[in-house]
């Protein structure tokens, strides 16, 4: 297989990946595909520095996120949403362990998060989908839940956590175990 083919696979297996984890650092659809596209050429010009050893994802993940970097400190007065440099290390992490699940596809990671979403609590699934679909923050989400702040912060909390054992727990049920070691710190 010549570096063509192999890169046009490496990109179909984690463009999606990949996407999500820009949507999840940029509030800004355009600016995100903007960037996908140039991580993806960044990456295919130095595919010959990419150590085919080690997993594609977070390797070209980590250029994203360094492209993520630049534009938030070019456009830092824009109206542009960048989170900061700590959510942005907080995000790699976050997708390493998505990475690490079992499981080949975005897909089948995704089929199994609709499905445990369905297995929160109310509190739980609101405040994880008003945060992460809506983009709320956890003081906004409250008073719309009519609950104290720690407690919202508490739902989100618990909420991640059930999530990850869940899809965890999924995704080996389908044939396909995960790195256990990876995820204990999901769980506290």
């Amino acid at each position: 297989m010549d570096s063509r083919e192999l890169f046009e696979i490496l990109v179909r297996e984690n463009q999606g990946l990949v996407r999500a984890f820009l949507l999840s650092a940029v509030r800004d659809a355009a600016v995100a595909d903007d960037l996908l596209q140039e991580a993806f050429l960044i990456a295919w010009k130095n595919l010959d520095r990419y150590d085919r050893s080690l997993p594609f994802g977070p390797w070209v993940r980590g250029i994203a996120a360094k492209l993520v970097l630049t534009e938030r400190r070019r456009y830092a007065r824009s109206k542009v949403y960048f989170v900061d440099e700590e959510a942005i290390r907080h995000l790699e992490r976050g997708n390493d362990d998505v990475h690490a699940l079992a499981g080949d596809t975005l897909d089948e990671k995704l089929a199994a998060l609709r499905t445990c979403m369905d297995g929160l609590t109310d509190y739980q699934r609101t405040t994880i989908r008003l945060h992460y679909e809506d983009g709320l923050q956890c003081k906004d989400i409250a008073p719309r839940l009519g609950l104290g702040l720690e407690s919202v912060k508490k739902h989100l909390q618990r909420g991640r956590a059930a999530l990850m054992r869940c899809i965890r727990g999924r995704l080996r049920e389908q044939g396909v175990g995960a790195g256990e070691a990876h995820f204990r710190g999901a769980e506290s």
